[in-house]
């Protein structure tokens, strides 16, 4: 496993996803195995002030007793998603010096695994809520995870009443090709042999043959919300922050893709200085991906001191 960690030259916020497959596994002698505490380890040395996770698969037993031990190791408040019928709860934590919390909204309904969801403030815009979810699409229906982006999109509609919006997470399924690059899978292909997995992932074309599920992406951008991966690799120059984050040794089912997504308001994508994509393969089979924003940019941005940034283009692109 290798991190780089980059210092930059004023104070920034950062918000890591991270699928920790798991949790890092079952208790050992009624103790998280070791993969949970490297995994607490690498993520401590980012610091981050927003951690989006998904599979806290132990995380609810015990009266909450391995939540507790990741607010204590990462020195963050954490919160917890509904069970689901997945059994592998999302969660959300912050930096409590940085987000004061004033919600969380409990998501159980047409989810498979319902998000967390809350709602902050910077502590130097006080009065601006921030909606901040974690998610989970569901793994095995493109149906499932249309309903549950539709979803996702009730949350961003608060941009509305002018809230600012960060959330992202494990999305299942692949962002449109469309400025991307790793290239489309070609279903067709005979190394691609996973046939649950191509239904799970695929819908069929107007000529029966298999396509890939794109609409969490195309739906999340057609309503405004920007990628910062993608903000980050066109404009910032950064072109490893389109790596695949998931789906490494699996050829039958189409190699590695970039599903671990993190999606912003069109204020705050203003806001991002970098996006890093962290190798946690020793402890997941997703790596993590981190936005860092500049502070000063991110408090500007959701009080809606700078333009908002027009919406991404996937015809043009």
């Amino acid at each position: 496993m290798t991190s780089t960690l980059s210092t930059y030259d004023e104070p920034v916020i950062t918000v890591i996803t991270a699928n920790i497959e798991h949790d890092g596994g079952p208790d050992i002698h009624g103790q998280p195995p070791q993969k949970w505490y490297d995994a607490h380890a690498l993520l401590k040395e980012h610091r981050p002030d927003i951690l989006l996770r998904q599979e806290m698969t132990y995380s609810r037993a015990e009266g909450h007793r391995r939540l507790h031990q990741a607010e204590r190791a990462l020195g963050m408040r954490g919160f917890l998603g509904a069970q689901g019928s997945g059994r592998n709860p999302t969660g959300l934590f912050i930096r409590p010096d940085v987000f004061d919390v004033h919600q969380q909204f409990e998501q159980e309904r047409l989810w498979r695994t319902p998000p967390t969801n809350i709602v902050a403030s910077l502590r130097e815009a006080p009065d601006v809520p921030i909606v901040m979810v974690s998610w989970h699409l569901a793994f095995n229906s493109p149906r499932g995870r249309e309903r549950e982006t539709d979803e996702i999109l009730a949350f961003a509609d608060k941009m509305n009443k002018r809230a600012a919006f960060i959330g992202g997470g494990d999305c299942n399924e692949y962002p449109h090709p469309a400025g991307e690059s790793v290239p489309p899978i070609d279903w067709a292909s005979p190394e691609i042999t996973d046939r649950t997995h191509m239904m799970h992932r695929t819908n069929p074309g107007p000529d029966g043959t298999r396509v890939s599920c794109t609409y969490s992406d195309e739906a999340l951008l057609g309503a405004g919300l920007h990628d910062p991966a993608r903000y980050a690799a066109h404009t910032l120059g950064r072109p490893d922050a389109l790596r695949a984050t998931a789906g490494r040794g699996k050829p039958t089912q189409g190699g590695g893709r970039r599903i671990d997504r993190h999606y912003t308001d069109p204020w705050s994508i203003n806001a991002v200085v970098d996006v890093v994509v962290i190798d946690t393969s020793d402890f997941s089979d997703h790596d993590a991906v981190k936005v860092v924003y500049s502070r000063a940019r991110l408090a500007d941005a959701v009080r809606r001191d700078i333009a908002p940034l027009p919406p991404y283009d996937l015809l043009t692109v």
